[in-house]
């Protein structure tokens, strides 16, 4: 008998490096360069395991961009909890966390995903989905349009920096990030 046969199963561990090998490698190979077999590999698992937990290629992506989404939620979440003032405090929490990722590049997960979501309309729907129900939960405080501007700069300065060469320089992502902080005061 192998040793996949006599080990205990552990699908959460299981699922949890698959969506991890899978998000590696659309920061490395592209979307388009991410295969089943590859990631099946990396996860030492059978590809028959992967398609178990996930049973198409874009189910995987989307299950990757989903548990993107709920980390994104975590450290919103932990930033909104840190700032006493409560108008604004998503918006705030949004630009820190945006620039948190910005700072990364395309070393993060982010990357391949977001450009992904220019061409992938589920992709799309579940980014828009996230920011609907974020956005009314907390529309009473992060409603006004200036604080819509402020989350739409640091959206379009996350992009810019993801299609510059060499991305924005550090001290200038940090002034600009400084100058939204203040738009969402």
């Amino acid at each position: 008998m192998s040793e996949a046969h006599r080990r205990e199963k552990q699908p959460e561990q299981v699922r949890r490096s698959l969506l991890d090998h899978a998000a590696r490698f659309g920061v490395e190979q592209g979307l388009a360069g991410l295969t089943l077999q590859a990631v099946a590999d990396a996860a030492s698992v059978t590809k028959g395991g992967l398609l178990h937990h996930f049973p198409s290629k874009q189910a995987l992506i989307e299950a990757v961009f989903k548990d993107l989404l709920g980390k994104l939620d975590e450290e919103i979440d932990r930033l909104m909890s840190e700032d006493p003032v409560e108008h604004g405090r998503f918006t705030r929490a949004y630009i820190d966390a945006f620039f948190q990722v910005t700072r990364d590049g395309a070393k993060s997960p982010w990357a391949a995903l977001s450009i992904s979501c220019m061409t992938d309309a589920r992709l799309r729907e579940l980014w828009s989905d996230w920011m609907r129900e974020r956005l009314a939960r907390h529309a009473a405080t992060d409603g006004n349009p200036a604080l819509k501007l402020a989350r739409y700069a640091a959206d379009g300065i996350w992009l810019a920096n993801l299609t510059e060469a060499d991305g924005i320089p550090a001290n200038e992502l940090a002034g600009l990030r400084d100058h939204l902080q203040n738009l969402a005061k």
